[in-house]
């Protein structure tokens, strides 16, 4: 087992390269599968998900290697419509395998996904867009098997809930079914530009990407692409944290600030100061941590993926600060191993009441999802003593090389135990 043990008190100082986006790159991945030919990502981060879905990409029959941080896909043979458990339980997002292979193939078999335990996140949104679009779908053992009747063709769905993963996997099957499709509340988030910039590069007809509602014409046939994955903007927001929590002074490159302005803004009320320079971020943390409320909501709002991080962060703050989480019902499972470093947290629902301490000690906590770990290595950063962290094969499904980045900028992190390295080639 491995762990991570920071020891803190260090301020951060210097210069740090934010990766490509997990949330775009993924999704990218399984639209490869779209078009017979060989497509290359440019800036794919090199993570445990992303490692996933390669084996996933690999298990339909597509040949994948790396070329430094590019990810080459030649997807001219689809030889398996079923997505196996054992890659799917892994992770939540190979269920976007099953709209690019509806697409491609008129057939797909994808068993329940799994993922972080940070709510139910059922795929019934998914569902009910497949069916509107004319796919017969069967639930069976445990598995969901989608196949394209002889009457598909584009419809209007009405997404109750903006989901991430159910307008990607509609934009995906949608790009090839007869017609004109609309996605009304659909989702807004930067990582649904991406795929749409990817996708209408492979020969797709979208329009209204990044608003509530998008159009896609329906088109016979795509071709492989050229795609380079936008930053990932959590990753980011997490270096920002790391910053203000340390009260260091921190540059981070590879940012896109309009990605980024919901929790530019907080930072800043917690007394931090940014200045933005282009795709280059300046980060200098206060002094004294002011209190600051949050409430988590899709795209424009505050990222649910950013809350654990900035609880981490508010423990330190003068007063009292109200966490509202309102997109899954378990991501305060952080909230204990928090309060176990000295943190005073309440919940009361789907709030979190943080009281803001002096100071934070270094203890053994668990890692209990991917945001979770982030949040505890950064309360370790501005802890005294030294802070064990157990649980870091999910800190690795989401973050590049993340020790590495933090030492650079002077953080005293070190990972202790072996565990074979996943490597990406032939």
């Amino acid at each position: 087992m491995q762990t991570v043990k920071v020891y803190g008190g260090h301020r951060l100082h210097g210069e740090i390269t934010v990766s490509g986006s997990k949330n775009a790159g993924l999704p990218a991945l399984a639209a490869t599968i779209l078009a017979p030919g060989i497509s290359r990502l440019e800036s794919v981060p090199d993570l445990a998900d992303v490692h996933t879905m390669i084996e996933l990409l690999r298990s339909l029959g597509c040949k994948v290697k790396r070329e430094d941080k590019a990810i080459i896909v030649d997807a001219h043979n689809i030889t398996s419509t079923e997505a196996p458990y054992n890659l799917v339980r892994r992770m939540r997002a190979s269920v976007l395998i099953m709209g690019a292979l509806l697409s491609r193939t008129g057939q797909a078999k994808v068993a329940m996904p799994g993922g972080c335990a940070i709510g139910t996140r059922p795929i019934d949104l998914h569902i009910k867009g497949f069916k509107a679009l004319g796919i017969e779908i069967s639930n069976n053992y445990g598995c969901i098997e989608g196949k394209a009747s002889g009457k598909t063709a584009g419809a209007t769905v009405y997404l109750d809930f903006p989901s991430v993963g159910a307008t990607e996997n509609l934009m995906m099957l949608a790009t090839t079914t007869p017609g004109i499709t609309v996605i009304e509340n659909a989702a807004r988030e930067p990582e649904i530009v991406d795929l749409a910039t990817m996708l209408n590069s492979m020969g797709a007809r979208i329009n209204g990407a990044g608003t509530t509602t998008i159009r896609i014409i329906g088109v016979d046939q795509l071709y492989p692409t050229n795609h380079r994955i936008i930053p990932d903007r959590i990753e980011a927001g997490t270096f920002m944290v790391a910053a203000a929590i340390t009260k260091g002074n921190v540059v981070i490159k590879n940012t896109l600030e309009h990605h980024l302005c919901p929790i530019v803004a907080k930072i800043s009320e917690i007394g931090a100061k940014i200045k933005n320079y282009g795709e280059v971020m300046q980060v200098v943390g206060p002094m004294q941590i002011q209190s600051t409320d949050i409430h988590t909501l899709p795209y424009p709002g505050f990222p649910t993926d950013m809350q654990a991080q900035m609880m981490a962060l508010l423990t330190l703050g003068s007063g009292v600060s109200v966490i509202s989480e309102t997109v899954f019902e378990n991501r305060f499972r952080h909230v204990n191993e928090l309060g176990r470093m000295g943190a005073k947290i309440r919940t009361d629902g789907s709030k979190a009441i943080v009281k803001g301490v002096d100071r934070l000690y270094g203890v053994k906590v668990q890692a209990s999802d991917l945001r979770a770990g982030a949040a505890l290595i950064l309360a370790g950063l501005a802890a005294g003593g030294v802070t064990e962290v157990n649980g870091i094969n999910h800190i690795d499904r989401g973050y590049e090389n993340l020790e590495d980045k933090l030492r650079k900028i002077g953080a005293r992190v070190a990972r202790t135990g072996t565990v074979k390295k996943q490597v990406i080639g032939e």
